[in-house]
């Protein structure tokens, strides 16, 4: 059994998701959302963002990490603040020994919805479906748990390939 820590990245809420692989089975353990405060400085925003990554890797101790990538917006100053939430969620599992997938919006919504234009409530019922018993306070821990899905998703289709590339 494979635990995947999913990670929607933002400098003001960073929603994650924990869940178990079995094969094709999966498991909900655990979501939530890293909230910093706006009238913290930018560093001090991202050392609390560290903390509180750093804990969820000493207690659910993942085997494998997905991240939702950047989207460029037409405000630099927020795409900047993203890429810096984005920077620590990729370090701490780096730091940590574990394998990192990244995963754009559309690749995670087709995977989980079906579709690459799926809604984020579209998105939202489809997790709770997939993930019975999963509490979802935040659409950013929703979001998060849908990239853990993802990965999870991708990662037994790259499992199979091998797999009949290797019989013949």
């Amino acid at each position: 059994m494979l635990r995947f820590l999913g990670i929607d990245p933002g400098l003001r809420y960073t929603g994650w998701g924990i869940l178990e692989s079995d094969g094709n089975r999966l498991r909900y353990v655990a979501d939530g959302v890293i909230a910093t405060e706006s009238s913290k400085t930018v560093p001090e925003r991202l050392t609390a963002l560290h903390k509180g990554l750093t804990e969820l890797f000493t207690i659910y101790a993942p085997h494998e990490t997905a991240i939702e990538e950047t989207y460029v917006n037409r405000n630099g100053d927020s795409t900047l603040k993203l890429g810096y939430a984005r920077g620590v969620a990729l370090l701490i599992p780096a730091l940590s020994g574990v394998v990192v997938a990244e995963y754009g919006a559309k690749a995670v919504k087709k995977s989980v919805v079906g579709t690459g234009s799926a809604s984020k409530e579209q998105v939202e019922m489809m997790v709770r479906r997939l993930l019975p018993g999963a509490l979802i306070k935040r659409a950013d821990a929703s979001d998060a748990l849908a990239v853990a899905i993802c990965h999870a998703h991708h990662r037994a289709t790259a499992k199979k390939v091998l797999a009949a590339m290797q019989r013949g």
